[in-house]
């Protein structure tokens, strides 16, 4: 089983993109926790809550991989987590680092900023200079990792077989020994 993170600001297709492919592939996706868990918090988040929502994710990840075939996708990680960390508190959790390394993706699919950000409640970056910053500090941190990653663009399908071509290229040039 191959693990596909997609990655990405806000609003670039993630969830849209990880539903497609996982149907495509006929296997399953893993959602965003912290979507639904600032959803349903009745204050603000703070830096404990962001540390339930790194160690959540990491628990139904475990949970979901079980039931995966050929490939397992998720539509955020700890990648993300981090740096949404750094950017409002400036600082990290101890365990962060670790699990990152031992979370790692086979490959990870930058959603490009090249779509129209939507409002939701859950949204708090909808400036183009915001998502392009936070877009360039995620791929500097898949750089940093030496972790394998392509960047998907495009809009509506075409995004969606940009990924396709993407994955399978990918997957292709791997030789197993």
């Amino acid at each position: 089983m191959k693990k596909i993170v997609l990655i990405g600001a806000e609003s670039t297709g993630k969830t849209t993109m990880a539903k497609q492919l996982a149907k495509y592939y006929n296997t399953i996706f893993l959602h965003e926790y912290a979507r639904e868990y600032i959803e349903n918090l009745k204050r603000n988040y703070c830096y404990k809550d962001l540390i339930k929502i790194s160690k959540k994710q990491i628990e139904l990840e475990n949970k979901y991989k079980k039931k995966a075939n050929k490939y397992f996708f998720l539509d955020t990680d700890l990648i993300i987590t981090k740096i949404w960390f750094l950017e409002v508190f400036k600082k990290i959790p101890y365990f962060l680092e670790k699990k990152i390394l031992e979370n790692k993706a086979d490959l990870y699919l930058i959603m490009a900023t090249d779509i129209k950000w939507e409002f939701d409640k859950t949204r708090e970056n909808g400036n183009q200079k915001i998502r392009n910053y936070l877009q360039n500090l995620y791929e500097k941190e898949l750089i940093n990792y030496n972790f394998n990653y392509e960047i998907i663009k495009g809009k509506n399908e075409k995004r969606f077989e940009n990924a396709l071509l993407k994955i399978e290229n990918f997957f292709s040039k791997k030789i197993i020994f």
